[in-house]
């Protein structure tokens, strides 16, 4: 039998930036909402499959609004995962990912100024990606 295979190709209309911070998520959550003046929620848990058949769990905040998305996810799995695979395995020194998606999305520069200026936050980067073979993590 001749095998067929379905190529897709996805928008990848999100911006993410990596955060460094010792902080708690639920309290660099908090942290976020005071100073970009959001209301980050706690979401359930999200639940990733990795090529090598192993499920990871990340803790995730959400804010959305009906023109945009921002949301916090944890780079390190849930301590009672078994996995020990990061959300982005580029990047194992973050901490915690921020995703701001939609068409009236926050400024790139803007939003790297208002996250540096949290006192929990020790670095904030920009994450392209065209570099990111974990990407399509991202896609919900």
């Amino acid at each position: 039998m001749k095998k067929k295979r379905l190529d897709i190709e996805y928008s990848y209309d999100f911006e993410l930036f990596g955060v460094i911070s010792s902080a708690k998520g639920y309290k660099l959550a908090w942290d976020i909402n005071r100073q970009l003046s959001v209301r980050l929620v706690k979401q359930p848990d999200v639940h990733i499959q990795f090529n090598s058949n192993v499920t990871g769990t990340y803790a995730h905040f959400s804010h959305e609004t009906p023109l945009n998305i921002l949301r916090l996810f944890r780079n390190r799995p849930n301590e009672v995962d078994a996995a020990k695979s990061f959300l982005i395995q580029e990047y194992p020194h973050l901490d915690y990912v921020v995703m701001s998606q939609g068409a009236d999305k926050f400024e790139t520069n803007q939003l790297q100024e208002h996250l540096r200026n949290i006192s929990s936050v020790e670095m904030v980067a920009f994450i392209p990606l065209d570099t990111l073979k974990s990407r399509d993590y991202f896609i919900f």
